[in-house]
């Protein structure tokens, strides 16, 4: 599921690059944490939410189908610029 999320993630955005799917085991729920470019966030997300919420129902009926747990989640992770890029904007 990890490498369907990373290829159709980077059908959508800009820069395809700077995406990065990690799979994280959290108490038997299954997380796909995804990190890309700030500039395409709002196209993972879509309009009202629509977008996000398709690939989070496709990530989730296909671990149904692989017969892994179907308790999972897809979550947008933003870093947060490190300090010295903070501080320079000031």
């Amino acid at each position: 599921m990890k490498a369907f999320l990373e290829y159709a993630v980077k059908g959508l955005v800009d820069q395809p690059d700077a995406v990065d799917v990690t799979e994280v085991d959290n108490n038997g729920m299954t997380v796909f944490e995804l990190r890309l470019d700030p500039a395409d966030v709002g196209k993972v997300i879509g309009r009202q939410g629509n977008t996000i919420q398709a690939l989070r129902s496709m990530v989730t009926v296909g671990m149904g189908k692989a017969g892994r747990s179907s308790r999972c989640s897809v979550e947008i992770v933003e870093d947060e610029a490190p300090a010295s890029e903070a501080a320079a904007e000031e």
